[in-house]
């Protein structure tokens, strides 16, 4: 099993998550954060840290979220990895309750 970052995080990449991971599988990218799946440990440590809820376990994704599976595999290699707390965007608190902010997302 390994956690998964949702589509709540787009646009809002809160990054309270990243400050307690111990194996530092957080990964950056323009508006959104990912797990990679192959540096995940199942510390479940992040997913309460997420002031979104936008973390699952893989078993727990919701269905209309799977996709988000497969995106955090394929964008984890690609974008770099974050191991410390950045300060959220500034306009992370407006998008907090949007919904369907997939097409938001910056590759």
């Amino acid at each position: 099993m390994t956690f998964v970052v949702t589509e709540a995080c787009i646009k809002c990449k809160y990054t309270d998550c990243v400050e307690v991971c111990p194996v530092d599988c957080f990964h950056e990218g323009p508006n959104f954060l990912v797990i990679d799946p192959e540096e995940c440990i199942d510390c479940t440590l992040c997913e309460p840290e997420c002031p979104v809820d936008a973390i699952y376990a893989d078993d727990d994704v919701p269905a209309d979220q799977q996709h988000f599976i497969e995106l955090n595999a394929e964008l984890s290699p690609l974008w770099p990895v974050i191991s410390a707390m950045k300060e959220a965007p500034e306009d992370a608190d407006e998008w907090a309750d949007v919904e369907d902010k997939l097409k938001y997302l910056e590759r």
